[in-house]
């Protein structure tokens, strides 16, 4: 009588390719995951920058953040008093970026973008360092 299966050479081999894959495939994966936040991150300071200048553009005054964007950062209801600060953080809660809101000079936001240790702030920063820098939104000397 003969038997169908397979010996336990096989069963070995097959186990061994499946490491070699996996050893390979999770970094890989782990890569793909930062870069997506990187992206988001990026994404979201650029739409906050945009949003803050729409608001002032439209409104002619700075508010509190839950009204000016979506996007969420690290204290939403604040925005309208004169030099307020607030943080975009990466998921791990490190502060990427800050919003320096100065609606006393004729609508001027200052945006800084923190080029930390954090592998996630450090691309965010690659990506959005462009936006580094004061923006003026109201007055005589409108620039973005």
């Amino acid at each position: 009588m003969k038997r169908a299966g397979f010996t336990m050479i096989e069963l070995i081999f097959v186990i061994v390719i499946l490491g070699i894959l996996a050893a390979v495939a999770i970094p890989k994966l782990a890569a793909t995951r930062d870069d997506a936040k990187i992206s988001k991150g990026a994404s979201e300071v650029a739409t906050i920058v945009a949003d803050i200048g729409a608001y002032y553009t439209s409104k002619g005054k700075f508010d509190a953040f839950s009204k000016m964007t979506n996007v969420k950062v690290d204290d939403n209801t604040k925005g309208a008093a004169n030099n307020d600060v607030i943080n975009y953080e990466s998921k791990d809660g490190t502060a990427c970026v800050e919003f320096k809101i100065n609606s006393a000079a004729d609508g001027n936001v200052t945006v800084t973008v923190d080029k930390s240790t954090d592998k996630v702030c450090a691309g965010i920063s690659d990506i959005a360092g462009d936006l580094n820098g004061t923006h003026v939104f109201g007055g005589s000397s409108v620039s973005y």
